[in-house]
């Protein structure tokens, strides 16, 4: 249990200082799609849905955050 923990923690860790030099359509893109992904799983989606809801998050976070970034 500990390893585990400690393993989420370094990649948690990771993943967020990986995003310091993202534009904000890429990060809109990666919270969209985690979102999309999110919401697909909890509704009780099958796979084929939960990946589609992912993608359409990630695409709206994408022209969303971009739109952001322009202003």
């Amino acid at each position: 249990m500990t390893k585990t923990m400690a393993l989420v923690v370094v990649l948690a860790a990771g993943l967020l200082g990986g995003c310091e030099n993202m534009t904000p359509g890429q990060k809109g893109a990666v919270t969209g799609a985690a979102l999309g992904t999110g919401i697909g799983m909890v509704a009780g989606g099958s796979f084929g849905t939960v990946v589609g809801a992912g993608l359409i998050g990630g695409a709206a976070g994408y022209i969303t955050g971009t739109a952001i970034g322009n202003k």
